[in-house]
């Protein structure tokens, strides 16, 4: 399988990740790169089921595999001074429906080196509704994917619902939540870009969620075998069956690639663990690189982040994987889960890659 030239890599926690990705067992040794996969044209043969026409994978930049100078110089850059733990990530917060100035300017920092920030809030107002949307217009979120399970102002109310979770909406149980990025179902047009999740009462036990940066994940894939790259962002690596629930809209089939870069040349991931209601591309390439993401997802790699949110505390991100573990509910002494979740289809403002820090 084709290699590519790589630099030395930063080390985190002493684990570099080349060795990292080595002790895995994923790989072997980096060794060079083919150019014969500069080359690039768009995927033919594909089953899409939205208007628009197929991605093109990139010829130029940091996520193309023909351009390998300017991989380096964004792994790099990116891998320099990334947050180590959890802690990191935390931003402390008089009012996060009112950040000061330099509040904003230190989520937006993370937001621009990990994707992602946790803030926490001093002030006890956990149960304004309006505190998500208020906080998202700071970071230029003004796009609210409203859908059929959303409140009326487009904000969903996560907590145990039983007729929902009866019907296989896992986020209204106090089951599990596996790996995902949110709206992976939706079509190119409604494509999540961020996401804020605001916590108004944690649970009695459990609910913690995990983090992990979609661009860290695509160094490790690339750093492990380019191949790896090139077969998930393929126009159908992966297609999500039509949904006809009587109870919501009726969604096609959405095929589409994991990786993908917009018009403004960021990345952005779209992936399930579901093993249900998820098909494949059945090609040898693309399997492989399912094998390693899962790996990577069930591995104890420094780089996924675990918080427990409390009340007032919340996550904001540009759609990052996430997963939650399952909890317990106590009703009877008001404590019950209850998170605000306002996804956009905006990315945060600042964060681009070719926006200027």
């Amino acid at each position: 399988m084709e290699r590519e030239p790589s630099a030395p890599l930063p080390p985190k926690r002493d684990i570099s990740l080349v060795s990292w990705v080595n002790s895995q067992g994923f790989s072997k040794p980096i060794q060079f790169f083919d150019r014969k996969f500069g080359l690039f044209e768009v995927m033919k043969n594909t089953a899409l089921t939205h208007s628009r026409p197929p991605p093109i994978l990139p010829a130029g930049g940091p996520f193309a595999l023909a351009d390998s100078d300017s991989y380096c110089r964004w792994r790099d850059a990116k891998l320099a001074g990334y947050p180590a733990r959890a802690e990191d990530l935390i931003v402390e917060v008089r009012n996060p429906a009112g950040l000061s100035a330099a509040e904003e300017a230190e989520i937006r920092r993370l937001c621009r080196v990990a994707n992602m920030a946790i803030y926490a809030g001093r002030e006890p107002d956990p149960l304004n509704r309006e505190l998500p949307r208020r906080l998202g217009e700071r970071f230029g979120l003004v796009h609210l994917d409203s859908n059929p399970l959303s409140d009326a102002d487009g904000i969903t109310s996560l907590q145990v619902v039983a007729d929902k979770g009866a019907k296989g909406y896992i986020p209204y149980t106090d089951r599990r939540l596996l790996w995902h990025t949110d709206g992976y179902y939706n079509p190119p047009e409604k494509r999540i870009r961020s996401f804020i999740l605001h916590c108004a009462r944690p649970a009695a036990e459990g609910g913690e969620n995990a983090l992990l940066d979609p661009e860290i994940v695509y160094i490790l894939l690339r750093e492990a075998d380019p191949a790896y790259i090139r077969a998930l962002m393929a126009p159908d690596a992966m297609t999500i069956p039509a949904n006809a629930d009587e109870a919501v809209q009726v969604r096609g089939a959405q095929s589409g690639p994991v990786f993908a870069v917009d018009e403004h040349g960021n990345l952005h991931m779209r992936y399930t663990a579901r093993t249900r209601s998820i098909v494949w591309k059945d090609d040898v390439a693309t399997q492989a690189a399912r094998r390693f993401l899962e790996n990577l997802l069930d591995s104890d790699s420094p780089y996924i982040f675990r918080h427990r949110l409390q009340a007032n505390e919340g996550i904001i991100a540009n759609n990052v994987l996430h997963n939650r573990s399952a909890f317990r509910d106590a009703v009877e002494t008001g404590r019950a889960r209850l998170l605000y979740r306002a996804r956009y289809y905006d990315r945060i403002a600042g964060t681009g890659l070719h926006e200027a820090a």
